[in-house]
């Protein structure tokens, strides 16, 4: 059976491309990040704090900014730590992450979530977090890498 060289061509091009995909798929990596939240809200929030990323043995500092709307009220702070996941570079954790969620806790309280930015950075993150808060809301968080 004789194969012809366009057929062959595009086989062989197929392959390639199909081989540089799961090359870079390969090449990502992850690393860990901890950090601190303050939030205050009535019916609309605000939240900062600043915290660390460690990636290939280097610490980066990071701050967090984010904005909040729908149902919650309260005062609250967050320590976060967990895993990032999907990154080539400590600059891929920066970006808006979003996520809708409600939570709540008087004293303390444990939150547990799992984010996205548009670089395809993946943030699984548990929490204890202090201070009154109830919110049924949709939440943004912005992180740069500094």
């Amino acid at each position: 059976m004789k194969i012809s060289s366009s057929f062959r061509s595009v086989a062989v091009a197929a392959i390639a491309t199909a081989g540089v995909g799961f090359a870079s798929a390969a090449h990502a990596d992850s690393g860990t990040i901890s950090f601190a939240v303050y939030k205050a809200a009535f019916f609309v929030g605000g939240s900062g704090g600043d915290g660390t990323l460690t990636f290939h043995g280097r610490k980066y500092p990071i701050s967090i900014g984010g904005v909040s709307g729908g149902l919650a009220f309260g005062v609250s702070k967050t320590y976060f730590h967990g895993t990032v996941r999907h990154i080539r570079r400590a600059s891929d954790v920066t970006g808006v992450y979003g996520a809708a969620g409600g939570g709540g806790a008087v004293g303390k309280g444990a939150q547990v979530i799992v984010m996205t930015n548009d670089k395809g950075a993946q943030l699984e993150l548990s929490g204890r977090q202090v201070g009154l808060q109830v919110n049924a809301d949709l939440s943004g968080m912005a992180i740069t890498v500094k």
